[in-house]
């Protein structure tokens, strides 16, 4: 079996990297993208230069300033910085059809089928991005998307010259666990600073201590996904990395043997949509950041709305809370529906976990998980909703 060779690609200081190219005079200095000398909004982007003096991304402008008293400040140049991203993932495109564009300055492309060390195609790939778009980007190479991201995080971080980093991480194959172990809690992937926190106040301060902890004991904190936070605490992680050509989104739709503009008809319908796209994300080991609906009147005037949410999400509740608000919003009352759908795009390998600490989202989790091992088992119908059950009895 070939081993698998995957590398995480991250544009450094993307936005400020762009503006250097455009305006040569702002190289070397401090200067940042987004926010407002006169301290209003956030910092998008921070170049090199001023985080030398801490100014970091997200942070407020009267901070910055207070940083950096002589701190630049440019407007976005959104055009330019998509340009710019569409050229570097085509060049990535022409050294392998497996790329996965994560964000505008972020992608993981899988090169196993290369006859080439991993050191000498990350080389290749810095210095055709360079020669052809003259941005510097920053590499982290191993056996997993997880062990590549998490790589080249690290390299950069330990690159603090006031210029782009330009890095290049290789973790071995083998050497998983053993690079992960005294990693600090907060590099795992999907833990966030208030997960963090909880974790070290439970005294697992490092990756390595959840790698070490009883199974049963990671139970207790984490429920059913405690298998799977130990297997990424040990560098296991068998991910695909997913092609724009393959499924964006998910979606379920029917259309009504007779319109109805029955609000709780409808209610039922969309949480019946829901479930079944939530279901199919499951098996895909999908999970999405955006809910969206598909209204068709009787007149046939169709209208499509969809909201981005703040995390990902395969549970069919989740799904139908967000679903049903844009119903609602949105819906003409009184005026008949034929037609009615519910989608979830924006996909990922659910590797950012839900708030581990809440019960709730545990519970929804075990209970989803019950559900899916019945459905698998006797099939997709023999679940329902209990006032799915109340109609039967009353029809």
């Amino acid at each position: 079996m070939t081993e698998r060779k995957i590398l995480h690609l991250d544009l450094d200081a993307f936005f400020c990297s762009v503006e250097e190219l455009l305006d040569p005079s702002l190289v070397g200095k401090p200067f940042v993208v987004g926010g407002s000398p006169q301290g209003r909004g956030v910092i998008v982007s921070a170049s090199y230069a001023a985080r030398m003096y801490g100014v970091r991304t997200a942070m407020p402008s009267g901070r910055a300033v207070m940083l950096c008293p002589d701190l630049i400040f440019v407007r976005r140049d959104h055009p330019s910085y998509s340009t710019y991203s569409r050229k570097v993932m085509n060049i990535l495109k022409q050294i392998t059809p497996l790329v996965q564009q994560v964000s505008v300055d972020e992608a993981f492309i899988d090169v196993s089928d290369i006859q080439l060390p991993i050191k000498s195609i990350c080389q290749d790939i810095q210095s055709k991005v360079d020669r052809e778009t003259k941005l510097p980007i920053s590499i982290g190479a191993g056996t997993s998307k997880m062990i590549a991201k998490i790589a080249n995080n690290i390299g950069k971080s330990h690159v603090r010259t006031g210029k782009a980093p330009r890095s290049i991480n290789i973790i071995p194959p083998g050497k998983e666990a053993a690079f992960l172990a005294p990693l600090d809690i907060q590099e795992m992937w999907g833990v966030g600073p208030k997960t963090a926190e909880r974790l070290r106040s439970r005294g697992f301060k490092t990756i390595g201590d959840i790698a070490e902890a009883d199974p049963e004991v990671l139970k207790a904190y984490f429920g059913n996904y405690a298998e799977v936070m130990q297997k990424r605490a040990l560098g296991i992680d068998h991910s695909k990395v997913h092609t724009d050509r393959e499924a964006k989104s998910v979606s379920n739709e029917t259309t009504f043997r007779q319109d109805s503009d029955d609000t709780l008809f409808l209610k039922d319908t969309l949480m019946r949509l829901s479930d079944k796209v939530a279901y199919r994300l499951r098996k895909d080991n999908q999970a999405g950041k955006v809910v969206s609906i598909k209204v068709r009147y009787s007149d046939f005037t169709t209208f499509t709305r969809q909201k981005a949410l703040g995390r990902l999400t395969n549970v069919g509740d989740e799904i139908f809370e967000h679903a049903f608000d844009l119903l609602n919003k949105n819906l003409s009352p009184g005026r008949p529906v034929r037609l009615l759908g519910v989608g979830v795009s924006n996909l990922e390998e659910p590797y950012t976990q839900l708030e581990l600490f809440d019960e709730s989202p545990l519970k929804k989790q075990e209970l989803t998980q019950a559900i899916d091992e019945l459905k698998d088992k006797f099939g997709k119908d023999v679940v329902f909703r209990a006032n799915k059950l109340k109609q039967n009895k009353t029809n």
